[in-house]
């Protein structure tokens, strides 16, 4: 049986802003290959977390290292290696998508095969298209695919289905599986717990800057209901969404 390596550590990190403390002192390791999500509400420290692994910001002690490789040392390094989707993002109005994603792939002085990467997203047909003729979902799937520019090893996905309609929702679920089984690690966060139980591997649920669980969405599951959790009514097998999606199909209703 082969060994599970692991592509992200944290130790003890910590991140304190005057007198507040938003990250204290929390530990966890990413699994190559993987879907981790972060989980928390407002103000819990995931955004710094991540901002702190992304390079964005150093920690105030503990450490974060993506490969072997030191975080706050080497976040020049690091950034090679990374994918980052914003939540909002804007681009070039006067710019269509295959100059768009060319653009970013200038940053990285990487020559990717552009039409491929917009294939990837589902998006190759929108090539000559300009962003502000997109979508929503099709504006969070060329975000995914500026991010996915240098071919990197971990990829952030931050709140990648937010003001979404159900199809768009489902379809970028597949999306960010298939970008999993090409071999990329997957950071995500999101409030939405559904897509959370459905993508992710495993979860950090994290309160007040500290991590309070990690586990697999079936395991914390399965700890609540055996602890005597009970719901006021009984589960249906089947969610309003389902019905919808069901009804009206998964296909994606673009312009």
């Amino acid at each position: 049986m082969s060994k599970i390596q692991e592509i992200i550590s944290v130790r003890k990190l910590v991140k304190k802003y005057d007198d507040f403390t938003a990250v204290k002192g929390i530990d966890f390791d990413v699994s190559k290959g993987e879907i981790f999500g972060l989980l928390g509400p407002n103000g819990a420290g995931k955004t710094t977390t991540v901002e702190i692994l992304e390079g964005l910001r150093k920690p105030s002690s503990g450490y974060a290292e993506i490969d072997g490789m030191d975080v706050a040392k080497n976040t020049k390094e690091v950034k090679k290696i990374i994918g980052v989707q914003l939540q909002e993002c804007s681009f070039f109005d006067k710019l269509n998508l295959f100059e768009i994603v060319e653009m970013f792939s200038v940053f990285y002085a990487s020559t990717p095969n552009i039409e491929k990467i917009l294939d990837n997203v589902g998006l190759l047909e929108k090539r000559k298209s300009y962003y502000k003729t997109l979508s929503g979902g099709q504006k969070q799937r060329l975000s995914i695919a500026v991010a996915l520019v240098n071919d990197p090893k971990v990829l952030f996905l931050d709140e990648p289905t937010t003001g979404l309609d159900p199809q768009a929702r489902r379809n970028m679920w597949d999306l960010i599986a298939e970008i999993r089984n090409k071999g990329k690690t997957i950071i995500i966060t999101t409030h939405y717990m559904e897509e959370a139980e459905k993508l992710c591997d495993r979860v950090a649920i994290i309160d007040s800057g500290q991590i309070v669980k990690i586990d697999t969405p079936k395991k914390l599951i399965r700890e609540l209901i055996d602890s005597g959790f009970k719901i006021e009514k009984k589960s249906q097998d089947a969610t309003l969404e389902d019905v919808f999606i069901n009804l009206t199909g998964k296909s994606l209703r673009e312009n």
